[in-house]
């Protein structure tokens, strides 16, 4: 492996194998210029929000930062995901004695644990509401009240917060304050996904590979030109942690010292292969406007005329007359009515297409059940028809 720059965590015998990301290797482009930026922001006192998927490396990030920026305290990593909504406060901003049951004596928090470093808060999309408030409290008077006092304790510690949730929503849910967040984010670090930083993928497994080959006793191993092609083409939705998962596991059931693409135990998790993007859906276009009585008798004409339907006028016009005074159940005050036309003007064109019984009386003025049965709703006024 090149001089790529490589950041890794204390070696510490007790932590577990792979519970987080334990290295970070700066040799594709987007990860050159992520340590650039971060070595920018870790030499001023801003605080720091650190966004990216799980596994992709967030702490080492924030204990970079910590190391460049020359803080003379320590570095105190907290999970806040870790601690259940009873415990929290009190772990964070400590307490005092008899402060709740159980406190025989008093305890300083990882406030004032970290005074004079810097306090790494992972999770802090997990902290409970009231907490974050009481949070934001301490960033803008620096300083802690305990739980239990009232005496403020001056604190000089830089704050590094992270997490893998999108905080943008939180705040849009009401999850998550939004004085917090603008206080939190001052100053922002992304952290892409390990399949976004494909030139880091095979430095990363040869240092797991040195690694681990000290752990398990063996001289060296390499890997195939087929394993090596199938971790650049793997989508990583584990990241870093998985990759160490990966050559972990590959160096345990390798033979003769090579990993092969059989070795490689791929989880098999729906985000293993690539993730199905939707094809963009066409702009959506509106929908029209309901056909209006027109528009439907315009197609429905268009389509007789094409016919070349003869007599078409007539047609038309005895289809719609009879049909309406057929759904008016003959009656000639409904049926004029319906079509928006006089009572006479209706007469005549009963009259024409031979609907009344004697077409040529001018003085039959409808059915005996027109002159029984007015129309619900309706004034009968049939007898006033030719006064």
């Amino acid at each position: 492996m090149d001089s790529a720059k490589i950041l890794t965590l204390p070696e510490s015998p007790s932590a577990p194998l792979s519970i987080r990301a334990k290295a970070l290797i700066f040799r594709d482009p987007r990860s050159l210029s992520l340590l650039d930026h971060v070595e920018r922001v870790a030499r001023s006192d801003a605080t720091v929000l650190i966004t990216g998927e799980t596994g992709t490396g967030k702490e080492l990030i924030a204990r970079h930062i910590h190391m460049v920026s020359g803080r003379r305290g320590p570095f105190v990593a907290v999970n806040c995901g870790a601690f259940s909504e009873s415990l929290i406060d009190a772990e964070l901003f400590g307490h005092e004695s008899g402060a709740f049951t159980g406190a025989s004596q008093a305890r300083a928090g990882w406030f004032e644990a970290a005074n004079g470093g810097t306090l790494f808060l992972d999770e802090i999309g997990d902290l409970p509401l009231p907490l974050q408030v009481k949070l934001l409290r301490v960033l803008q008077e620096r300083q802690v009240v305990r739980l239990g006092s009232r005496r403020g304790i001056a604190l000089e510690v830089r704050l590094i917060a992270a997490t893998n949730i999108d905080l943008v929503r939180a705040v849009e849910a009401q999850h998550f304050r939004a004085d917090l967040y603008y206080r939190l984010s001052v100053a922002a670090v992304k952290l892409p996904a390990l399949h976004e930083r494909r030139a880091d993928i095979l430095p990363l497994a040869q240092h797991f590979i040195g690694a681990y080959c000290n752990r398990l006793g063996l001289a060296s191993a390499t890997i195939s030109v087929d394993a090596r092609d199938a971790l650049l083409a793997y989508r990583w939705p584990g990241n870093i942690r998985e990759l160490e998962n990966v050559i972990h596991y590959a160096l345990i059931v390798c033979r003769n010292g090579e990993i092969a693409v059989s070795d490689l135990n791929f989880l098999p998790l729906p985000s293993v292969s690539p993730p199905h993007v939707p094809a963009p859906e066409p702009a959506a276009t509106p929908s029209p406007p309901p056909a209006t009585t027109a528009d439907r008798l315009s197609t429905l004409y268009r389509e007789l005329l094409k016919e070349a339907a003869p007599g078409l006028f007539e047609l038309a016009e005895d289809t719609l007359i009879r049909t309406a005074y057929e759904h008016c159940r003959q009656n000639q005050v409904h049926t004029a009515k319906v079509l928006g036309v006089t009572r006479n003007t209706l007469r005549t064109l009963l009259k024409r297409h031979g609907l009344l019984g004697d077409p040529k009386s001018d003085d039959t003025i409808g059915t005996a059940d027109d002159a029984r049965r007015p129309e619900p709703g309706l004034r009968d006024e049939s007898h006033l028809a030719w006064q």
